[in-house]
């Protein structure tokens, strides 16, 4: 797993040992980042379910001005740690060491707002629909602010908010990118 463009690429990124994290696939992570290459500059990023910390320190290395890190796994926290060291970006980071439901709702606390929310759930995670009910609830989201949701292809879309609309999605063989945006 590396970094695949900007300040920072080509440097190679740790990853949690085990099962318990599913990395994004260099394939998937490459037509994401071509997708919204255009928003990223100076954008506020939000990594939800970070695992390595690789799409949000690609979101720095591309322009980003700020990401928040979100996991809970102390291995994922370790690895979020030395990537951002080893990356040069701790200045740009915050990492939050907790779930993400309770991360919204301590953001939405802090009123913090974002550009752009991605999330990479455990595909059997129950509660998704829940996490994005409270992003909407917390507007954690800018006006033009949108959400990515990695899911497997099998699984249909949660059930969105009022506010909130599935804007376009990327399907690859058991990977579906969903986007979701402000109504």
């Amino acid at each position: 797993m590396r970094v695949i463009s900007g300040k920072c690429r080509g440097t190679h990124l740790l990853a949690p040992e085990g099962m318990e994290t599913r990395p994004t696939t260099d394939r998937i992570k490459e037509t994401l980042f071509n997708m919204i290459a255009f928003d990223l500059p100076e954008c506020e990023f939000l990594d939800l379910f970070s695992g390595s910390g690789g799409i949000g320190i690609e979101s720095l290395s591309r322009g980003a001005k700020h990401a928040v890190f979100v996991d809970q796994g102390d291995k994922a926290l370790a690895c979020i740690r030395a990537n951002l060291e080893k990356t040069r970006l701790n200045q740009d980071a915050e990492i939050m060491g907790m779930n993400a439901l309770e991360a919204v709702k301590a953001l939405g606390r802090r009123k913090s707002k974002f550009d752009i929310i991605f999330m990479d759930p455990p595909y059997a995670l129950e509660g998704v629909d829940q996490i994005i009910e409270m992003i909407a609830q917390q507007e954690l989201l800018y006006e033009d602010g949108y959400i990515i949701l990695e899911r497997s292809s099998a699984n249909s879309i949660v059930k969105l908010p009022q506010n909130l609309v599935l804007w376009k999605e990327k399907q690859y063989k058991t990977t579906t990118l969903s986007f979701i945006k402000r109504v």
